[in-house]
């Protein structure tokens, strides 16, 4: 018996394309941080094109959306603070200050 050659190696081939990262996904994870409603909206914007393209970012834009949407409540909430806390502390020192009698 008669020692046969080696298989021949396969042919290298080309890794297959990486999917084109959607831009408006890219602009709304960026956008969550610096203008959190622009987050929301390019976020959502870039769902529905990832959705009916196939491109990639979908975990970026979902991120980018859901940030936004918790940079944004956080916003309001310090806002509102804003406002009614010191309605509040100056309610309160008006009742305390007319319930001190006059000399």
């Amino acid at each position: 018996m008669t020692d046969a050659p080696p298989p021949a190696p396969a042919p290298y081939s080309a890794a297959p394309a990486a999917k084109p990262t959607n831009t408006l996904a890219i602009i709304a994870l960026i956008g969550a941080f610096v203008f959190a409603p622009a987050g929301i909206i390019c976020g959502h914007i870039a769902l529905g094109q990832i959705k009916k393209t196939g491109e990639g970012g979908q975990p970026l834009a979902l991120w980018g959306t859901i940030l936004g949407y918790v940079f944004t409540a956080l916003w309001i909430l310090i806002m509102v603070f804003a406002i009614v806390l010191p309605m509040i502390i100056l309610g309160s020192s008006t009742a305390i200050l007319s319930n001190i009698p006059n000399y």
